[in-house]
This record gives structure tokens, sequence and C-alpha cells, in this order.
């Protein structure tokens, strides 16, 4: 069952600081990454939205992992799939786009989640889909005790700048270079 405000993670009121956090680079994890801390902010009885902007409707783990850890994790698909496919207007990924930011702007205000993930936004402004005085904009509506965490290649030095933690995942080595598709558990 889960924990009203009232009983959310304990600590020091001098010693909590809400942590902006980027996971970026061309290696696979930083989804992976940031779903770890949001289990770690769960497990600690915390609240966390991901709010993911280029998925789609596709099936994976972690709306799987939202469904099974609700009400303490929500993650909503606000993305209309890969930018780069024909399948979809590009007015229509720049409308998800929108809402993906009005729904940030409002769990990050609400004062009700603990931590606050916006998965794949640096491809969405990569993309063109969302200005990066947007992303800038709600990192400065960012509660004091609110964790945010951005996801996706390429964040550029303005965000780096104002983020608190950076880590640049370096690709090595994948799979896909010897031919072997995404696989599930793994890669979604």
């Amino acid at each position: 069952m889960g924990r009203g405000a009232e009983n959310r993670m304990e600590q020091k009121d001098e010693e909590r600081v809400g942590l902006t956090v980027i996971f970026t680079g061309d290696g696979k994890g930083k989804t992976s990454a940031a779903l770890g801390v949001v289990a770690r902010c769960v497990g600690h009885g915390g609240r966390c939205k991901m709010i993911q902007f280029i998925k789609g409707s596709m099936k994976s783990g972690e709306a799987g992992l939202g469904k099974t850890l609700a009400p303490n994790l929500e993650i909503e698909q606000v993305g209309r799939g890969f930018t780069w496919l024909a399948d979809v207007p590009r007015e229509e990924h720049i409308q998800a786009a929108r809402e993906g930011l009005e729904l940030a702007r409002a769990a990050l205000v609400s004062g009700v989640y603990d931590l606050v993930a916006l998965d794949e936004i640096l491809y969405a402004l990569r993309a063109g889909l969302v200005e990066v005085e947007q992303i800038e904009g709600l990192i400065e509506a960012k509660p004091a005790r609110t964790h945010l965490i951005l996801t996706g290649r390429g964040a550029p030095q303005r965000l780096i700048d104002r983020a608190d933690m950076v880590t640049s995942m370096t690709m090595v080595k994948h799979h896909s270079s010897a031919g072997i598709k995404a696989q599930k558990c793994m890669d979604f």
C-alpha cells in the first residue's frame, strides 16, 4: 500500500536537497540508470513519476514496473514513438512533447512526488520537439526537495551547467553491431 505525503521519506530538513541529474551519452543505460534511482527512492517509501517522451505505446518492462510498484511509481508514455519513422506526423510528435512538458510541470509543482524522471526528454530536445528553455523552466520550477532526472543523448552544455550530477554512458561494445536485435528484459 502506498504511503501518504505525511509518511514519505524522512530525512533531516537541512540534509535533504532535491538534485537535478542528467544521464546522457551514446551508451546504453540511461533509462536503466534512471529506473535504478527510482527503485531506490521507492524502496525508501518515496513517490516517483516517470514521463517517457519518445516511447510510444510499445510494451516495455518499465511500464510493467510502474504497474507493479503503483501507487509509489507512476509511468506515463506520452511519446508517439521513434521520431525518425515516418508512420507518425511530426505535428503529433510535437503535440505529445507539449503534453509531456505540461505533465512534467504539474508533477514537479504538485508536491506529491519525491522524484520526477523525464525519460528521453533530451531526445525530444535533439529532435526539435521541445526547446532547451522549456527544460530550464522545469528545472527552475522544481521544488527544493524534489529530485529531477533527465535522460537522453546529447545533453547540451546549458543543461549540464545547471545539473547537480551528470553521468555520460559511453558505448564500448553493443550487441546490435553483431546483428542481435533489441532483447526483451535487457533493452525494453
